[in-house]
């Protein structure tokens, strides 16, 4: 009893500060008023599909940077030259290399030697040279590409950082993503195109001297800004944006225009008070981004340390380019190569949504448990809520956000977790009706239990961390929930419900024990012949098979309705009233240039989608979009805008189909090492029909495939295999009790004792995601229809199509053993 005492007293202490953890994020916030002001930060953030706001993924452009750090290594190289009596030409930039004439043609072989020998700190070379009749051509080595894009992208975050905090944007989130790309994430910011523009820019400010014409190889021809003009100026800048103190939105005093009034720090105060002193009376030239802003002729030495940028400037522009310039520049340009925008008012109904969709898959879950196992429901369900409330203090002590497939992610988590508790009380009551008492029963039951919830929790965390790992954004958000989900159920379901089971026996342990029975399947466990399901394993198999090969055909006709995530372009959603009619906005659109957009109703009516191809002015081909629409009606609301590059979709497609891939392999090797062959060769085989058939359930119902999709795939492949995976380990324990009965008797023996929990676990997780399937909406119908079909075809072919596979396999390799026996003793 002590014992007993010690657990309870330490699971309480991990329950109470798990619930600790997550009340900040259950509890409304006036209730925790007098709550510290740490602790009412301790809760889950909102993703923006459920709060509003944008999303946008920048991306470093590595052409120029690399260009321009060849062409500084290429004049070192220069000097090298020199100093070796080597002639040669000017750095020439072209494309992704840079081209350095050497004369005569007789110096290029030692030209190669030097050139190959530029090494950085640690010894690595930092040119690949090869050469082109009388040019070398240089470029980047591999290591000096990684380290150039990598100080690029962490000194672009700093930039983007200090520009984002400039324009007063509340909680951003700027993350680096991958090796190039910049993850910025904007909370309530529902129209991004000023951030994105500004977020973009590279705001690169240089100060020259305005050629005068004695030295051409050594200047630069600049257009205007805005009067059209062509300036030749000198190439070398004599001061640059890094010794700007700050800048700040002004006013001409003559001509009351809008400027921005700069103040250098001490070293260009005194830089800038040379240049001016000694260049009197020539133009000066103000260059931003490699555009002439204006280029005013010194009169006086300015040895202030201040001066003003004037243009024809509006406030807007002139205040946005003194904030640029106090952020300071970027290193390279970004790319906006994915953007994604949400309304306040969706995201307000996506939370309604998933809450209530998750309320009633929770109800509908501890119904079902209470109505099947009456006061022992009681049990499970109470350590199901203890589960949700640990996987929220988790994820919050993580600092994870919240994301619709989030929430999917732990509705799923709590009707697989329910799955444990089904195996476990099913294995109690086939030990109480062996004759144990009840202490004893619980006890093997636990046992018996304990290495089938492993070995399928394990080949369900390789989905999700697979998921984790090739996913983005939302889907990473769903498999980390998933993940957590899955790890707290092995501590309430196998620790804490045994702890609550064994406080429910402690009066009578040694009296027999009788679970609850539900009509109809107390005869179905004590029927003397067990079903037999083998009798069709030819017929399951051939239909099986058929209903894949009918589906793979179908991608090729019609196909499966790609979202922008793979196909690449813009997906904007339209509310418009009522009154007005599809062909009005085609017609709009038509006249507005755009002739390749696409227009579809969306849910309810006023809701359209408008899906444009993808291209490089994605941001102008949204405005104009938007301006058409609300042409027709001053009313129009744009709740949801997608755009996602080509780049980024192609790799939407291999990392997608990589993680599929690696999904499949990973649990296969994970069978092969706890099960016989035959059994992982069934699990694998039966897992591609299964994925085989999903894919043809998104051809015939038209669901959009995206990467919620992909997560929905992943899901079933892991909940696919945990099911075999109980069926296959009870077909291993009976061959261990019984190593002279046949396989296929065997199979039908087990697959009639495990009946029963595999038809309660795939119930409970199909009513655990059904409100999501109904009430979800477009939002979430990638992830729940599909998962909801999945159910309905991993139990079902684990019955009728894995156990015969792997009789048959079982049978085929003795057979195939003698033939390469009696073919060895053949002389």
């Amino acid at each position: 009893m002590n014992r007993f005492r010690l657990r309870a007293a330490a699971y309480a202490i991990v329950i109470l500060l798990g619930v600790l953890a997550a009340l900040p994020s259950i509890l409304p916030p006036a209730s925790l008023q007098r709550a510290p002001e740490w602790y009412r930060q301790h809760h889950l953030s909102l993703g923006l599909d459920l709060q509003g706001g944008s999303h946008v993924l920048l991306k470093v452009e590595q052409g120029p940077l690399l260009a321009e750090k060849t062409r500084k290594i290429a004049q070192e190289l220069g000097q090298r030259l020199d100093r070796n009596g080597i002639q040669h030409g000017r750095p020439v930039v072209d494309g992704d290399q840079v081209r350095l004439a050497i004369r005569p043609a007789a110096a290029m072989e030692a030209a190669l030697r030097l050139a190959a020998d530029i090494r950085d700190d640690q010894g690595r070379r930092q040119l690949s040279v090869t050469h082109d009749g009388p040019s070398l051509v240089l470029r980047p080595s591999s290591s000096l590409s990684q380290q150039v894009i990598s100080d690029a992208v962490e000194r672009s975050l700093d930039v983007v950082r200090r520009r984002i905090d400039e324009t007063g944007v509340v909680e951003p989130r700027v993350t680096r993503q991958g090796n190039d790309a910049i993850l910025v994430q904007l909370p309530g910011v529902t129209d991004p195109e000023r951030i994105t523009a500004l977020l973009g820019r590279t705001a690169r400010l240089t100060f020259h001297l305005v050629a005068d014409g004695s030295s051409p190889d050594r200047s630069l021809v600049l257009p205007g800004a805005e009067d059209g003009r062509r300036y030749q100026v000198e190439s070398t800048p004599l001061l640059d944006g890094g010794q700007l103190a700050d800048a700040r939105l002004g006013f001409d005093s003559r001509t009351h225009q809008p400027v921005v009034n700069f103040t250098l720090d001490s070293d260009g105060a005194r830089l800038f008070g040379d240049i001016t002193t000694h260049n009197v009376g020539r133009p000066f030239a103000v260059v931003l981004d490699g555009e002439v802003i204006t280029a005013p002729v010194i009169r006086t030495p300015i040895t202030a340390g201040r001066g003003e940028i004037s243009g024809n400037f509006t406030p807007r522009q002139a205040g946005d380019l003194a904030m640029l310039l106090r952020a300071g520049s970027l290193p390279a340009p970004l790319q906006v190569v994915e953007q994604r925008t949400v309304g306040a008012e969706l995201g307000g109904d996506t939370i309604r949504m998933g809450v209530l969709s998750g309320a009633l898959g929770a109800a509908l879950v501890l119904v079902f448990m209470i109505s099947i196992y009456r006061r022992w429901g009681v049990i499970a369900n109470t350590a199901l809520a203890i589960n949700v409330l640990l996987v929220l203090g988790l994820l919050a002590s993580f600092g994870a956000t919240l994301t619709l497939p989030g929430i999917a992610g732990l509705i799923l988590g709590v009707g697989m977790a329910v799955d444990a508790n089904i195996l476990i009380n099913e294995r109690i009551r086939e030990e109480a009706e062996k004759g144990k008492n009840a202490m004893a029963a619980l006890r093997a039951g636990f046992q018996r239990a304990f290495a089938t919830i492993v070995d399928a929790n394990i080949t369900t965390l390789i989905a999700v961390g697979l998921l984790f790992g090739f996913g983005s954004g939302p889907v990473r958000g769903f498999a980390v929930t998933m993940a957590v989900g899955l790890l707290v159920s092995m501590f309430t379901s196998v620790s804490v419900t045994r702890l609550l089971m064994e406080w429910r026996l402690r009066r009578r342990q040694r009296q027999p024990l009788a679970l609850p029975e539900v009509p109809g399947f107390q005869r179905l466990r004590q029927r003397q012949r067990p079903i037999q399901f083998m009798r069709v394993k030819a017929l399951g198999i051939v239909l099986s098979v058929l209903l894949s090969v009918l589906s793979l055909g179908s991608l090729a006709w019609p196909g499966l309705n790609q979202g922008i995530d793979f196909l690449g372009g813009t997906a904007m959603e339209v509310q418009v009233p009522a009154s007005l009619s599809e062909n009005a906005l085609r017609q709009a659109l038509r006249d507005a240039g755009l002739t390749d957009a696409a227009l579809q109703p969306f849910a309810d009516d006023g809701h359209f989608l408008v899906r444009m191809p993808a291209s490089e002015n994605g941001n102008a081909a949204v405005e104009t979009a938007k301006t058409a629409i609300s042409g027709l009606h001053a009313d129009s609301r744009f709740p949801r805008v997608d755009m996602v590059g080509p780049a980024v979709s192609g790799g939407f497609v291999e990392a997608s189909i990589l993680a599929v891939l690696l999904a499949g392999a990973g649990m296969f090797a994970y069978l092969r090492l706890r099960f016989e062959r035959h059994f992982a060769w069934a699990a694998l085989i039966t897992l591609l029909l299964d994925v085989s058939k999903t894919l043809g359930f998104f051809v015939l119902t038209g669901v959009e495939f995206n990467l919620t999709a992909i997560a929905a795939l992943l899901t079933l492949i892991g909940y696919s295999v945990n099911d075999k995976v109980v069926v296959f380990d009870r077909i291993r324990e009976n061959q261990k009790l019984n190593p002279d009965q046949p396989l296929e008797t065997l199979i039908n023996v087990s697959l009639t004792q495990v009946l029963t929990r595999t038809l309660f676990t795939s119930a409970t997780t199909f009513l655990a995601l059904l409100p999501m399937g109904l009430l979800g909406g477009g939002a979430v119908a990638s992830f729940a229809l599909p998962v909801l079909f999945g159910i309905v075809v991993g139990t079902t072919s684990s019955m009728y199509i894995a156990a015969p596979m792997a009789l048959f396999l079982a049978r085929w390799r003795p057979t195939q053993r003698a033939d390469t026996e009696a073919l060895a003793e053949r002389p």
